[in-house]
């Protein structure tokens, strides 16, 4: 029921979100004669490019899914990222209709005037229209007294969640519980009773929801407050308290008839997504493989001749998807020297007299790593994902780190974003090795090509204003 309301809200915003921006594409159209400068011609079919601004937002509809829970409760940063990715979609599809009509009638600067102020007009809706939506949805008669019936040590967890949903129209009244509460316990927090008082309070305060704090061990127990519930005529929802035994998150997986648990969610594993990301990395790879990397290789080339003679790229095996090897390519930093296993395992330091002059520049600017992208050309690599190590780190890391072999579960990247949140460079300690772990498992349970692009700018960033990490 929490669910459908929620889904609700986001459908209703997103078809007012809709109607106001091909609304306001018509209406500036329309009343474009008193703004002269923007040139549109009068034989542009505005109803045709109304269609693309339509299509665009309710496609844009899915970058909801992002905020969650936090709809009805979105900040100003929120909504200047959703407004702009809804800007992006639309400039995107009115983008394809020109290309494939070959209109050459509609106004550049008119298309740029209008995705400009649109912008700012879904940043104020995106804003404040959510909350307003929620507050004239369910007010007064559609809200609905709830209480929690169980051990009240679970209350800690879902005292946010239980504050969220006042948004939703569901005000929690107290609690029934055969334990005393303890000094600790949320503000709302106000013992009605015990459990076997269930069917009288839900009678004398007109309860119309029931929210049980974990399974009873008795299964006559359950089943006896499923039954109260059910003559009632009271909703009922149950939180599982296996969450609160787990010592990390867990995720649901629902499966046929079968509900599973599992410790990670994993976005990649849709094909759909899967396809989405190597298209983007492709997009991204050809040209630098075509046009940056032979002049990039040819400059590299002359200054290790002057400074380190050897050869160009530095090749070693690293550990991709699934633990397969595959032979990683670098610009060459260091002195050429002999094949030596225990040197090329021990990571650069500042200051590392293997290091020659030019090659601490790659290094620092990453331009070193830039042979990467034929990695990626290939598929044994991708733009963004957690970055490879040696095989010997990646077992010596493994000890320090339980969780560091889920990095494996996605190709490895260029770029990550532990690496543009600070954690690059050499792994001084094992919490620094934590900290990118996590990083990069926040990486691979939550990605998104969205986050993929804004990575990829941090990193650029960071090849003109290298951080101190950098070396």
């Amino acid at each position: 029921m929490i669910s459908h309301r929620l889904r609700g809200l986001v459908q209703l915003h997103v078809a007012a979100t809709t109607a106001v921006a091909t609304g306001y594409f018509l209406v500036i159209a329309l009343g474009v004669r008193y703004l002269p400068w923007l040139d549109l011609n009068p034989e542009v079919k505005l109803f045709l490019y109304a269609t693309p601004i339509c299509v665009g937002m309710i496609v844009s509809a899915r970058f909801w899914n992002v905020l969650g829970v936090r709809f009805h409760m979105i900040t100003w940063t929120d909504a200047a990222a959703v407004s702009f990715r809804q800007v992006l979609v639309v400039a995107l599809f009115i983008f394809a209709l020109i290309v494939a009509t070959k209109d050459r009638t509609i106004s550049r600067l008119f298309l740029a005037f209008y995705l400009c102020s649109v912008g700012g007009l879904l940043v104020l809706m995106n804003r404040f229209f959510p909350a307003l939506l929620a507050r004239l949805a369910f007010h007064r008669m559609h809200r609905i007294p709830a209480i929690c019936v169980g051990p009240p040590r679970s209350l800690g967890r879902l005292s946010a969640w239980i504050e969220q949903k006042q948004h939703l129209g569901i005000d929690v009244v107290g609690i029934l519980c055969d334990e005393p509460l303890t000094a600790t316990m949320p503000p709302f927090t106000t013992r009605l009773g015990a459990v076997a008082d269930l069917p009288e309070v839900i009678e004398r305060m007109d309860i119309g929801q029931v929210i049980l704090l974990g399974l009873p061990r008795d299964a006559d127990d359950a089943l006896k407050i499923v039954e109260v519930c059910q003559v009632a005529g009271c909703r009922l929802l149950i939180f599982e308290d296996v969450f609160e035994r787990m010592p990390m998150p867990m995720v649901p997986v629902v499966d046929q008839d079968l509900i599973f648990l599992t410790v990670h969610d994993e976005p990649l594993e849709d094909p759909l997504n899967r396809a989405l990301k190597r298209v983007y990395d492709i997009t991204v790879a050809l040209p630098v493989v075509a046009i940056l990397l032979p002049p990039l290789c040819v400059f590299v080339l002359l200054m290790q001749r002057l400074q380190s003679p050897g050869p160009l790229l530095f090749k070693r095996m690293r550990r991709g998807r699934r633990g397969r090897e595959f032979g990683m390519l670098k610009f060459r930093s260091m002195h050429a020297k002999a094949p030596d296993e225990q040197s090329e395992a021990s990571q650069a330091r500042p200051g590392d007299p293997r290091i020659f002059p030019f090659g601490g520049f790659l290094r620092r600017t990453s331009l070193d790593e830039f042979p990467q992208f034929w990695n990626v050309l290939i598929g044994e690599m991708s733009i963004v994902g957690p970055r490879p190590h040696l095989p010997a780190h990646d077992s010596e890391f493994a000890l320090l780190a339980k969780t560091y072999s889920t990095r494996q579960l996605v190709k490895p990247g260029i770029t990550g974003l532990a690496q543009v949140s600070g954690f690059r460079g050499e792994i001084s300690d094992p919490q620094h090795l934590r900290n990118r772990v996590k990083l990069d498992i926040h990486y691979i349970t939550h990605w998104s090509i969205w986050l993929d692009v804004q990575i990829t700018l941090k990193t650029f960033r960071q090849v003109f204003f290298p951080p101190k990490t950098a070396m």
